[in-house]
């Protein structure tokens, strides 16, 4: 006996969301609690586990569409009697029209009956019945959806009707289907939101720049160095990283204690500014959904090693999108890796309602004088600060600049200081 699963309330007055990904497909045999989707909220990645055993009958949504919270994701048939009783109570309160329909390019024959057309007819009058998605789309082309003819079941509009009537009006008898030299995409998700705050950002905050060079190349050889020591090796069995990054973190850890204006954070009507006595430091990943920025708790408390480890989890969460959203909340300061992919000098966005942010530029091998006069090979990165200048003048950035600077510069000294 079929049983429809309703996709559950995730949280935070979540609505709807993204179909990402189907992890199993119509046929599939399932057990409890096994992944059967990734569907995409505003906020993050969310995995949809099953609740009972049995077989996939029916996929109601494909990748990339929006499916409806307390609405059917998927049908099955389950091993038990009792939980199709209770699936079956749950999806009697569902909401109404929940499957959304397949776009194809077949056409109906002219030979359809008068009946079969005057709904469409009706539904273009009244309001359009219409996905989301195919809303925002309308919207974007600056169309009236509802004087959109759809050319789905009951009227329903597609994309498909949306683009046709952009480019002359709807042809739903046509037997070719039109290719749009252009695509339009809805920004939604994880991009949606990075959006807005970027936008609130530059648009609330004074920023200013500051750029540096730091000579890495004594940090490098201390790197290297521990990397041969057994419990590195150990934690690099686990796929625990010493990268550069726990250096970075705990260098600006210290300099947060003689410069704690970089670690505050003013108010909306700039009247009152908190200072945090944690340096909770969040770096800014790449991930498949967007840019996620993560922060590591507590950076002042913390050993190299530990924070090796917490960035190795953190990094692997956010790429993979599963990252936790307390990880994501309570950042102090942020750090943007941008090097690693390229470039070396930067402007970045300040994370409000944080202060500041600095973006790290590649590595390059550059010819440098030393104490003697003489010039060697130096591996020398680009470091740009962005500031608030509500919160940070000009003068407090640069010295609280030139102390990271001299704790990666001499490893030793940030090694006693750390003591």
């Amino acid at each position: 006996m079929s049983i429809d699963f309703i996709l559950p309330d995730i949280g935070e007055g979540i609505v709807e969301c993204e179909l990402v990904e189907w992890l199993v497909k119509e046929g599939d045999i399932i057990v409890e609690d096994q992944p059967i989707a990734d569907v995409m909220t505003d906020k993050a990645l969310v995995q949809i586990p099953a609740m009972h055993s049995g077989v996939i009958e029916k996929l109601f949504y494909k990748q990339g569409e929006i499916a409806k919270v307390h609405a059917p994701l998927f049908s099955m048939i389950a091993d038990d009697a009792s939980a199709q009783t209770e699936e079956k109570e749950v999806s009697s309160d569902a909401p109404v029209e929940v499957k959304v329909p397949v776009v194809t390019s077949e056409v109906k024959q002219a030979t359809s009956t008068k009946s079969s057309v005057e709904p469409v007819q009706e539904a273009a009058k009244g309001k359009a019945v219409a996905s989301p998605a195919v809303r925002r789309v309308a919207r974007e082309l600056d169309i009236n959806i509802s004087e959109v003819t759809g050319s789905g079941k009951k009227g329903r509009v597609y994309k498909d009707d949306v683009v046709s009537f952009e480019q002359g009006g709807n042809l739903v008898a046509a037997t070719t289907v039109q290719v749009s030299p252009t695509r339009v995409e809805p920004i939604r998700g994880i991009k949606a939101v990075m959006a807005k705050a970027m936008v609130e950002s530059v648009s609330t905050i004074p920023h200013f720049t500051y750029c540096e060079e730091i000579d890495m190349t004594e940090l490098i050889s201390l790197r290297k160095e521990l990397k041969e020591a057994t419990i590195v090796k150990e934690m690099a069995k686990q796929d625990i990283k010493l990268t550069m990054m726990p250096f970075f973190m705990k260098a600006i850890s210290l300099a947060l204690n003689e410069f704690p204006v970089i670690n505050s954070q003013v108010n909306e009507d700039c009247t009152e500014l908190t200072y945090f006595n944690d340096h909770n430091i969040g770096m800014a990943v790449d991930s498949k959904v967007g840019l996620l920025v993560p922060n590591v708790k507590q950076v002042q408390t913390k050993s190299i090693l530990d924070l090796a480890a917490d960035i190795t989890r953190l990094t692997n969460d956010a790429r993979s999108g599963r990252v936790q959203s307390s990880d994501l909340k309570g950042g102090t300061i942020t750090i943007s890796n941008i090097g690693a992919i390229g470039g070396t000098v930067a402007t970045p966005i300040i994370n409000k309602p944080e202060s500041a942010i600095v973006a790290l530029g590649k590595l390059q091998t550059l010819p440098r004088f030393n104490d003697k006069g003489e010039v060697e090979a130096r591996s020398i990165m680009q470091v740009s600060w962005s500031g608030d200048h509500r919160v940070i003048d000009g003068g407090s950035i640069a010295r609280f600049c030139n102390l990271w600077k001299s704790f990666l510069e001499k490893p030793s000294n940030m090694i006693v200081h750390m003591s």
